[in-house]
């Protein structure tokens, strides 16, 4: 690969890192072309964009937007390397985990996956990251919270006006 060829990918990753807030680091040494394959089809359907680079390009366009940003993820960075962009942060873990289940499969490991600023490292955080909830699902459950007392305020009142009103056809009742 050419000097020019090299800052081609680390341009290019370099987009990537700043398009997306969240990336998965996975290891898919011993997988078969085939397999790649259906990995690369899986995170298609699923909008997550999957690219092959070698680590020293990653660790280099990393380090060229925040190298302290990132310095959590660098060592990772070994073996045969996969990134995984995604602007939902737990579908890049439910691919892996699904795939892994499907081919019945170790690979693709988890190495490390940065999301929304937070490193997570290690295959034993897949399941963790499974479960993630987005940013958006915890707004709507704050949002929830907030309108179910206000709610149980109204529903009181409400039924206070039926009451107030079975009190009085009652009472008109005993006259």
């Amino acid at each position: 690969m050419t000097k020019d060829q090299k800052n081609e990918v680390i341009e290019l990753l370099k987009g990537k890192f700043s398009q997306y807030t969240n990336f998965y680091i996975t290891d898919t040494e011993s997988l078969t072309v085939d397999q790649i394959g259906k990995l690369r089809r899986a995170c298609f359907s699923k909008n997550v964009e999957m690219r092959v680079a070698k680590n020293t390009l990653i660790k280099k366009a990393l380090e060229s937007i925040d190298a302290e940003r990132f310095s959590d993820v660098y060592e990772s960075l070994n073996k045969v390397t996969a990134l995984m962009f995604s602007e939902n942060p737990k579908e890049p873990a439910i691919i892996l985990a699904s795939f892994r289940k499907g081919s019945k499969l170790e690979r693709p490991m988890l190495k490390a996956a940065f999301i929304d600023g937070s490193v997570y490292t290690g295959d034993d955080q897949l399941n963790a990251l499974t479960t993630l909830k987005s940013k958006q699902d915890l707004i709507g459950e704050i949002i929830g919270l907030l309108q179910s007392p206000a709610k149980n305020v109204i529903s009181g009142l409400n039924a206070g006006n039926k009451l107030a009103g079975l009190i009085k056809a009652l009472e008109e009742r005993g006259n």
